[in-house]
This record gives structure tokens, sequence and C-alpha cells, in this order.
């Protein structure tokens, strides 16, 4: 049976301060009526993404978006469809939304999202939207007080709010108590750490999640940590990006976007062959590989959640 190919754009209306998310209720009466989603619906013939979004937002809530940018495109597999969901995250728009079709909406705290019944193909758009579009990786640093100092300025000048901490040279006992003072500074700033290493590494420092090499990641054959904590890898292919939505990753990194100094004999991907493997990946994928701030922008077009970055961001 050939699945009929179903095209949707939807929304991500993000409040100013980044707190809430307006999320709707779909009807008793349609497919999966009573479930919650970003609100959206079907593309018109020969309409864009963008335009079917703003016709949809206007029909639907009574708003005009006025700045949005791409956040997440999905293809998900339903027994008798596939649906694309291009994703949009909605910065500023005109109007107060309401249910102008009698569906319940509501803005919900962003912690609050995995609480609500949302369906399957909906799951990767929650995590793009709980996660920042910036991804510091920590650089090594033999001195713990230059290291702290260099985290405290990220998190206080920067606002970075996603951290892994990458200390390869460290042994056990000095990368535990580095966790620690690490975790410390994040949780002063409300930002999340994850631990480059072992998924062992949470039992000894409770830090939001684990982020995998991609050799570790090859190696698995399951999730290798509770479902409340963030698992992020390191991906470089079509094999590793499978691979990690199979065992259930919550994002990645892809690399090498460019060629970098740590890793010159390295090919680079370039901008059209990200955009290919991220157009399946099914996870937010942070760009990496000689990206700075002024590649954010470039890098959410072609589909990515952002940027990460060693040198840009650890100065």
């Amino acid at each position: 049976m050939v699945k009929r190919r179903v095209h949707v754009a939807a929304a991500a209306i993000v409040s100013r301060d980044r707190q809430e998310v307006l999320i709707a209720r779909r009807p008793s009466t349609v497919d999966q009526g009573g479930l919650w989603e970003f609100p959206g619906g079907k593309l018109a013939p020969y309409e864009t993404g963008f335009e079917a979004l703003r016709r949809e937002l206007h029909e639907e809530l009574g708003v005009e978006i006025q700045r949005a940018q791409p956040l997440i495109r999905v293809h998900h597999e339903y027994p008798d469809k596939h649906i694309l969901l291009d994703v949009w995250q909605v910065h500023e728009f005109a109007g107060e939304p309401f249910g102008r079709e009698g569906q319940a909406v509501r803005w919900v705290p962003m912690e609050e999202l995995v609480n609500y019944p949302f369906p399957a193909a909906n799951l990767p758009i929650l995590r793009a939207v709980m996660l920042p579009t910036e991804y510091l990786i920590s650089a090594e640093e033999d001195d713990d007080a230059d290291f702290l100092a260099k985290l405290e300025r990220a998190l206080r000048e920067d606002g970075i709010r996603l951290v892994q901490l990458r200390a390869k040279t460290l042994a056990h006992e000095a990368y535990v108590a580095r966790a620690e003072q690490a975790l410390a500074l994040c949780r002063e700033h409300a930002a999340r750490l994850l631990l480059n290493g072992e998924p062992s590494l949470l039992d000894e420092v409770d830090a939001d999640g684990i982020h995998l090499t991609s050799e570790r990641l090859m190696s698995l054959e399951r999730r290798p940590i509770a479902e409340g904590k963030w698992l992020s890898a390191s991906t470089h292919d079509r094999a590793q990006l499978e691979q990690a939505a199979r065992i259930g990753c919550d994002f990645v990194t892809l690399s090498p976007l460019r060629t970098t100094p740590t890793h010159p004999d390295a090919d680079p991907l370039g901008w059209h062959d990200f955009q290919q493997l991220v157009e399946t990946a099914g996870m937010p994928v942070f760009a990496l590989g000689g990206m700075t701030r002024y590649d954010a922008d470039h890098a959410r077009a072609v589909g990515a959640q952002g940027i990460a970055s060693i040198r840009d961001f650890w100065k």
C-alpha cells in the first residue's frame, strides 16, 4: 500500500522570556483527538511552509506572525500515512491567541510540557523547543580555577544554557571533582550540564545527562540512561545518526561542517550535505566544526537546532 503524504506547518510560539510555550488541544472528533499539539495545519496547494503557517495561525488563533525562524523538520511514519512536520519557532506576533475554532489553547511552562500527551510525531519538537540554540563544549584546561572562570563567564556574560564537560586528559577522580564544580555553576545560572564519558558517571554526579562519543554510541544496543536525563551524541554520518535515533538520543552534534585545527584531516560536510543529513535525522541537530555565532542563522535555516562550539564560546 502506498501511503499518502501529508505536509504540515506547525508553530512553536514561545513567550518573550522563553518560559512558556503555546499549545492547542486536538478536537475529539479528529484523528488522535484529545491530544495536545503545536498549532498549525496542512499546506494548501502551492503554499510554502511559512505561507501555510501564517494562514493557519490567523485562522486558528487570530494572530499575525511578525518574525519566525525554522526550528525542526520531522518525518514520521504512521500505519496509513507519512507526515512531514515543518516546524517554525515564532519569536514575534501581533494579537492575543485564542481558539477561534473552539479548540482549547494554553500557555504552558517549558518544564511542564512533558506532562502533556502529544502525538508521537510531536516528540522531537518537544526536545527542540526545550533546548537552547547554543551548545558549549568545554576545552581541555589543566587548571581548575581557569576552567571555572571561563565557564562562569560563558554562563553569565554570554547566556550559555547548555554545557558539555569534555576533559579527556583528566583522571577519573579529577573529572568527577570538576564535574561537581561545573554542576554547581550551571545550577546557579539555570543551565544544563552533560558529562562526556561513561553513562555510569551519573551515579556519581547528578548532572543533566550524558554526551556519547561516536565510538561509544555505535557500541550500544539500547539507551544507556533514564528517560528523565538528556542523552546526546557525536555523529559524523548517516549511519551514526540512525544509531542515535535507534537508541533514543534526545539530540546530537553533527560534524565537521568545516575543516578545523583540531581535525585538519577530516573531510568537511559543507552546508549542502549537512542539510541533507539533518532533514531525516528525526531529532535536534547542532552544527559543529568551525562554527561561530555568525553561522547561527545559516545553521537554523538549513534545519539545525543551532551551533555547538569550543573556540567561539570558550574564551
